[in-house]
């Protein structure tokens, strides 16, 4: 781990020194459709969950889990014969949780010489940089779905076209043959409880990277048009058919896992074959993520330098950082989807 040293980085000690500028934040964007669960301390890392599928349902895939079969012709009933009774057919969830953790170290002759308020802003980026593992962990678990589809291809490795409203309709189709809800309400990105009502809507997660394009797309409504409805999240940029697009930098693409570039006027890291763009829809309750209850759900550390210790005993060292429980798991495939598609590369 590299310390923070009173010579790295440089001070300014001689120099006409400006603000400490402001750097860039994190942005939370996922956690506000996530399904809430906690674990109260001592009660085991893994929570199992159970969800009964309706009648009829069949185990083909995550879509046919949710959808009802039921002939009315079966259910006629015979004077005086007790109909054959059914019985309820149970899918498990289980998520265990893991613990994350990040740590800054500085020293004494900061503490005694440098000019820059560096606990401060170590405690700061202690809390910025935890937010964003979470996000990343929840970015990891629901890009990694497998109700996919792919804009002009069959595979990630074919996708050759921007996002449109064809593959748009396709997705909403499955959700809804699958009775996946539209979100009707949101949490804040942290770990809250409290939920606050929003029109119904499926809510797209995509980079910002993808703006142009969705801005592109027959029908887009700008925030600015929605007069009194409200948005789900400072990053929402609009609307089309019962899709919200919410965009994040933090929302990366595969790079260079596309089919070729070509005349595709798609983005590329390289040049060579399209970066691809998860485009991650959420229908309510479709994904969930789990922390720790209590006073330990965050457990924030500031050791300042002049503390003496067995391994520290002069007290050189100091120490600001944190750990956390949390997992996150997609709790029924078939009412969330993800659209893997190429960018504009805007030449």
């Amino acid at each position: 781990m590299a310390a923070f040293t009173s010579t790295n980085p440089a001070e300014r000690i001689g120099k006409f020194k400006g603000e400490i500028l402001a750097h860039a934040m994190p942005i939370e964007t996922l956690g506000i459709c996530g399904v809430q669960k906690y674990i109260p301390r001592n009660n085991s890392k893994t929570v199992s969950m159970r969800r009964y599928r309706p009648y009829g349902a069949l185990a083909t895939n995550e879509n046919t889990k949710n959808r009802w079969v039921v002939d009315s012709a079966a259910h006629i009933l015979s004077e005086g014969n007790t109909p054959t009774a059914d019985s309820l057919v149970p899918d498990n969830v289980e998520v265990t949780l893991q613990e994350y953790g990040c740590l800054y170290q500085t020293t004494d002759q900061v503490e005694d010489t440098y000019e820059d308020e560096i606990p401060e802003e170590l405690k700061k980026q202690t809390g910025e940089r935890v937010g964003l593992i979470r996000e990343m962990v929840r970015y990891g678990v629901v890009k990694a779905g497998t109700n996919v589809f792919y804009s002009g291809g069959t595979s990630r490795g074919t996708v050759d076209d921007k996002i449109t409203l064809n593959v748009l309709r396709k997705a909403s189709r499955t959700l809804q043959l699958s009775h996946a809800k539209r979100v009707t309400g949101i949490l804040a990105p942290s770990i809250n409880i409290a939920t606050q009502p929003v029109e119904a809507a499926y809510l797209v997660f995509v980079s910002t990277d993808a703006e142009a394009d969705i801005r592109e797309l027959t029908g887009f409504k700008h925030i600015s048009e929605y007069g009194q409805r409200k948005v789900v999240d400072p990053n929402e940029i609009g609307s089309v058919e019962n899709y919200r697009f919410i965009t994040s930098p933090e929302l990366t693409a595969y790079a260079d896992s596309g089919a070729a570039v070509g005349s595709t006027g798609c983005l590329s890291t390289t040049g060579t074959l399209i970066d691809v763009y998860p485009f991650v829809i959420c229908g309510e309750d479709a994904w969930g993520q789990v922390a720790l209850r209590g006073d330990k759900a965050t457990d924030p550390t500031w050791i300042p330098p002049g503390e003496k210790s067995k391994s520290d005993p002069l007290g050189q060292r100091g120490f600001c950082g944190a750990k956390f429980y949390f997992a996150c798991k997609v709790l029924n495939e078939g009412w969330m989807a993800v659209i893997e598609a190429g960018v504009d590369d805007l030449a």
